[in-house]
């Protein structure tokens, strides 16, 4: 792992790169049930998905690789940072996927059947509380980082709800959805996270594979 270096008087130093990284796939993925906290691992798919998740990295440098706590997301760190020659992956707790409460191992037919749309579910993290708690883990990483590349291991709905509040809720847009092993680009600076890529899958309306585009499983 790079050492962290001196800012620079142009500024740019100040600057962290965090490229967040959806893990590979699961049998709840693959399934279409909602894992929130739940800690299920890697299926043989998903962890194909994070050595060509490794590969597209590659061609980039990078200072440092943290992970979400989830067996899905550190499985996946560590196959990464293995393809990378870095080091082992730190583990942050707080990016851990947004807890779904009542509703996890659920399909989303059975979440609506069980608990319709007005209905409260229990244990349901908001949304708000996952951008408090994501965004304070980034500024500490950012913090003793500044002017580093570091890679990031969360989850489908990390990803999404960072993207509704930079994008102030335009993105994903629909038949948009974040695939596992896909990687979106942001920029900590000014004590702000920037988005500065969006790696988007997109399904025609129909596709019998829609149902896996919701960022929450």
């Amino acid at each position: 792992m790079s050492a962290q270096r001196s800012p620079d008087p142009s500024g740019e130093s100040a600057t962290t790169t965090f490229s967040i990284v959806r893990h590979g796939q699961t049998d709840w993925n693959l399934h279409h049930r909602i894992q929130g906290s739940t800690d299920i691992p890697l299926n043989a798919t998903g962890r194909a998905e994070a050595a060509a998740a490794a590969e597209r990295l590659q061609s980039r440098r990078w200072d440092a690789i943290v992970s979400s706590p989830l067996l899905r997301a550190s499985e996946s760190a560590h196959i990464i940072a293995a393809e990378l020659g870095l080091s082992e992956p730190l583990i942050v707790p707080a990016l851990t996927e947004r807890h779904h409460g009542a509703i996890e191992g659920l399909t989303f037919a059975e979440r609506q059947h069980r608990f319709p749309d007005g209905v409260v579910v229990p244990g349901l993290e908001t949304r708000r509380d996952v951008v408090d708690r994501v965004l304070a883990a980034l500024a500490t990483l950012a913090a003793g980082r500044a002017g580093q590349r570091v890679l990031v291991l969360s989850h489908g709905g990390i990803i999404g709800t960072l993207l509704r509040h930079v994008t102030e809720g335009e993105r994903p847009r629909h038949g948009e959805f974040i695939a596992n092993g896909s990687v979106h680009d942001f920029r900590w600076q000014n004590d702000q996270l920037l988005l500065t890529h969006f790696d988007a899958t997109t399904r025609s309306p129909g596709d019998r594979g829609e149902a896996a585009a919701s960022p929450v499983l």
